[in-house]
């Protein structure tokens, strides 16, 4: 550090530092704590409230004095005077480098000399982030572990994953020092089975760190899964008829794109072709008949597999399904004949009931009379004249 008295020698008068006055002898002089980003300007600044003509001074982590009062002391391009008075101080450092970090100190040359320590702390920029172990394309069911790494984080940086931008939480962190023994290389892997589902999903590695001002850096890859088809039948006709026709459309959906599908009836090939047309992946039937009541497969195949599905198709009766929704007339007959049944039984049951009770009362009509040899003369001899005896003659059947 070069002393005062060095620096008299150096700056001859009138340049010569003043001597310490009253005035400022009760004053320190005041300071702040720096942080810039590694490339920046950083800008030290020391003041006194009440300083009568008493010099200031700025000395870096090594002790070595960058400025004295207006006179600069270090051959240092990057060094520039911003401000020098009775007051104030002030200096910047650009392109600041880590090197440049620690403990600067500004002295007042009162007697005793009075400092203030401000510490500069320089923030490592996290480089570009890079994704490595990434292969595409990938089969699905397979097992995945790529890695987001990047170098010269000062402090270390943070790493996120996201897919689709939600955010992935198990991943493993890692954390090494560099060999400046400054900064960090950091890495997150991500480790997953990977499906179907994540085919064209975006995976982001996020980089966070103070020295990006809240502007993450960011690396993308976007996946691309192989898979065997998905197969589906679609009809264009729920209750297909005889005479109607159907179309059956045989959607497959895989990665690659499957080839053209394979259409069968019980096992084997369309019976009639004439009738039966393929077009891609549909399948027209005209002019239905029972003879094309089965079971047709869709088989739809790419390089990673193949996949089918089936439908059964029923050609319906178009009277018997007529016949279904109007009323059930052989229900209604049976209904009728125990009806009839049933009335006739009742005619019956009702006519003995009353054949009994109309013997009864002949009886009694003669009784009394036991010694008729007949109904007919009990009833002649019953109370009463010939002529009532003729309107109360009934028969016992």
């Amino acid at each position: 550090m070069l002393t005062p008295f060095f620096l008299l020698s150096l700056f001859p008068s009138p340049c010569l530092p003043s001597l310490p006055s009253l005035g400022s002898q009760g004053q320190f002089p005041l300071t702040q704590n720096v942080t810039v980003v590694e490339g920046g300007t950083a800008n030290l600044t020391c003041r006194v409230d009440q300083n009568d003509n008493t010099s200031l001074q700025w000395s870096n982590p090594a002790q070595q004095t960058l400025y004295f009062d207006d006179k600069k002391a270090l051959r240092d391009n990057r060094i520039e005077l911003v401000r020098a008075s009775w007051h104030e101080l002030s200096i910047s450092v650009s392109d600041v480098s880590l090197s440049d970090e620690g403990q600067y100190t500004c002295s007042l040359f009162t007697m005793p000399v009075k400092t203030s320590k401000a510490f500069l702390t320089v923030l490592g920029v996290p480089e570009k982030p890079q994704i490595t172990g990434f292969t595409s394309p990938v089969m699905e069911g397979e097992r995945m572990q790529i890695t987001c790494k990047t170098s010269g984080s000062k402090p270390a940086a943070d790493i996120r994953w996201f897919k689709n931008d939600k955010e992935v939480k198990d991943v493993k962190y890692l954390k090494e020092e560099d060999a400046n023994r400054k900064t960090f290389t950091v890495s997150s892997t991500l480790d997953f089975l990977v499906d179907r589902s994540d085919d064209g999903a975006v995976l982001s590695c996020r980089v966070d760190h103070e020295s990006l001002n809240s502007t993450p850096q960011i690396a993308m890859q976007v996946l691309e899964i192989h898979y065997t088809p998905l197969v589906k039948i679609i009809s264009s006709n729920s209750w297909p008829e005889e005479g109607q026709s159907i179309v059956l459309t045989c959607e497959s959906k895989g990665k690659p794109v499957p080839e053209p599908v394979l259409w069968t009836k019980d096992g084997g090939e369309l019976p009639d072709p004439e009738r039966m047309v393929v077009n891609g992946r549909v399948l027209s039937i005209s002019f239905l008949n029972k003879t094309d009541n089965g079971t047709y497969r869709c088989e739809a195949k790419n390089p990673i597999g193949r996949n089918s599905t089936e439908y059964v198709l029923i050609v319906h009766d178009p009277n018997a399904f007529a016949g279904k929704t109007g009323p059930d007339h052989a229900l209604i007959g049976g209904i009728v004949a125990v009806v009839v049944f049933v009335t006739l039984c009742s005619i019956i049951l009702l006519g003995r009931y009353l054949a009994r009770h109309k013997g009864t009362y002949l009886t009694n009509e003669a009784k009394g009379a036991e010694d008729a040899p007949d109904a007919d003369t009990a009833i002649i001899n019953a109370e009463g004249s010939q002529v009532n005896a003729e309107e109360k003659k009934e028969y016992f059947i």
